[in-house]
């Protein structure tokens, strides 16, 4: 009979399941010693902290559970649980007709079609997203009240919390509630829109628990726990990690943003993330979400920048910031290339502002920011972040890259403006044009069409107009129809010969591309663009 390898004799057999169950008795025993341990050490960790008001700072997280180490959450969330709010507030409906209106000014600036944009469109607007959607007419009603809800946290003893912007701009009235049932009517001090950040305080009260930020930052990879309110269902915790630092959403110009991958949904917003000590490392702010539901994408504003508004805030009732006064944009490859920069670094002056501390101090278009007061700039977001953390009347050293060579200039920095004040008066109808102008030879194999914009209704009297694009065009990712070219490569251009003159000028010297500034609609740009296809 062949040999089976499977086959294990009967005594053998018992001797094994002997030889496993004391294992497991083994393993099991421990188990119960360890959970025993831990189950005192949580007991003694909540005695301790029901002592306290400051949750963040007294307990036993920092000894009894290291950073990265527990196996539960359930230690933090019940010591930091009770600082936790559910915000409810009530607004003024706005006229259902103009549903631009009804859009928190932190969503209003996100581009048409972006998640985040979507998901207020759907689930933002007080009372649903379906107000003032429907085809046809809107019919103007009287005023309504909407209600809103959120999350957010105290942080104070004293009735301070913490909470998003966009829960609470435009409230006639804020309630928050406690996870213990209790409510408590609340106050706006102040708001910062363009962090999304508000301070609330409750009156009268002064042995309120709470917690505080963090004064780490957290990595990416540490875990994280997120409470909050969504969809109205108070206290909910979730837990994740921190996917990355520093993003971008679009949402304004200094976004910084934590991204966590913890359950963030439409409710949580002001409410706080927690790392394992206790410790608020972060106010979740919004979500990426195709389809409106949490996809594991969360972003939270960092504790870095919350504690400087949120204290600002509380000083003052708003938030003032350094203010340069110039319209920038990031240096691609192709553009530093244009302008002889040794690396795509700093931030490209598109334009500086009548009357600004930049333009009084004679920072000029086509300028690149690289350096401000020993800190070298990254690109145009840096720039952004580092004037507004500075100051106004702040004096500073700027060193700017202007004709293949470094200047310095001293400004002394202004308030930036509560609202945006780039308005601008350009018709922006193009109206009829006229016949188009010949084009020139040396724009021939570009695939564009040109004309003068004192030809073209609408345009203006500066610049040329790109009339038409060919399909096969090296430039249509660049440059559109209706765009208003300013400029080519410093100089200012009038009608297409002057455009043509340049880009020959610039194949002459060898030059593989050249730096166009372009108007689109209200707003201008640089554009590098190659002097040929090949």
């Amino acid at each position: 009979m062949p040999f089976n390898t499977n086959r294990v004799s009967g005594g053998a057999l018992a001797r094994r399941k002997r030889a496993l169950l004391a294992s497991a008795f083994a393993l099991g025993l421990g188990g119960l010693v360890a959970g025993e341990a831990m189950l005192s050490s949580s007991t003694d960790a909540q005695a301790q902290v029901t002592q306290v008001q400051n949750l963040s700072q007294n307990n036993n997280l920092r000894d009894e559970a290291p950073r990265q180490q527990q196996i539960s959450f359930a230690d933090v969330v019940e010591t930091v649980k009770p600082a936790v709010l559910s915000v409810r507030v009530k607004t003024s409906a706005p006229d259902n007709a103009n549903a631009q209106s009804q859009m928190p000014g932190f969503f209003r600036d996100l581009p048409e079609g972006h998640p985040l944009r979507r998901f207020f469109d759907e689930f933002g607007r007080p009372n649903g997203g379906d107000q003032g959607q429907g085809p046809g007419p809107q019919r103007r009603g009287p005023r309504q009240f909407g209600m809103a809800q959120g999350s957010g946290f105290f942080i104070s003893a004293d009735g301070y919390a913490v909470t998003n912007n966009h829960v609470v701009e435009n409230a006639n009235e804020v309630e928050v509630g406690t996870d213990d049932g209790k409510t408590y009517k609340a106050r706006v001090i102040g708001t910062d829109p363009r962090t999304d950040l508000a301070l609330l305080k409750v009156d009268d009260v002064k042995d309120l628990k709470f917690v505080s930020f963090g004064p780490q930052s957290p990595r990416v990879g540490d875990w994280v726990v997120a409470i909050g309110n969504p969809f109205g269902l108070g206290g909910s915790v979730t837990a994740g990690i921190v996917s990355a630092r520093g993003r971008d959403i679009g949402a304004g110009p200094y976004d910084d943003f934590l991204q966590i991958d913890a359950a963030v949904n439409r409710g949580n917003s002001g409410g706080p993330t927690f790392n394992l000590r206790g410790e608020v490392v972060g106010v979740n702010t919004a979500i990426y979400s195709p389809s409106g539901g949490n996809v594991g994408i969360a972003f939270a504003v960092p504790s870095e920048v919350a504690t400087r508004v949120i204290d600002e805030l509380r000083q003052s009732g708003s938030v003032t910031r350094g203010w340069l006064g110039i319209q920038i944009q990031p240096v691609s490859e192709e553009i530093a290339d244009s302008l002889g920069l040794k690396e795509p670094k700093g931030a490209l002056v598109v334009e500086p502002q009548p009357g600004s501390p930049g333009q009084k101090a004679g920072i000029q278009a086509g300028d690149v920011v690289l350096n401000v007061d020993g800190h070298q700039v990254e690109d145009a977001r840096d720039l952004s972040r580092t004037i507004a953390g500075l100051k106004p009347n702040t004096k500073v050293n700027i060193t700017l890259w202007r004709a293949g060579a470094e200047k310095k200039v001293t400004v002394d920095l202004g308030t930036l403006p509560a609202e945006n004040q780039q308005a601008s008066n350009r018709d922006t109808d193009r109206g009829t044009q006229s016949e188009p102008e010949t084009t020139p030879p040396a724009l021939a194999d570009l695939g564009l069409t040109l004309q003068s914009a004192s030809r073209v209704s609408g345009a203006g009297s500066d610049g040329v107009v790109v009339s038409d694009i060919s399909e096969n065009s090296g430039v249509s990712e660049k440059l559109r129809v209706g765009d208003v070219i300013l400029e080519v490569g410093g100089t200012k251009v009038s009608t297409p010969r002057d455009v043509g003159d340049a880009f020959q000028s610039a194949r002459e010297k060898g030059t593989r591309s050249v730096l166009m500034r372009v108007r689109t609609g209200d707003n201008t740009r640089y554009v590098a663009v190659p002097v040929s296809r090949g």
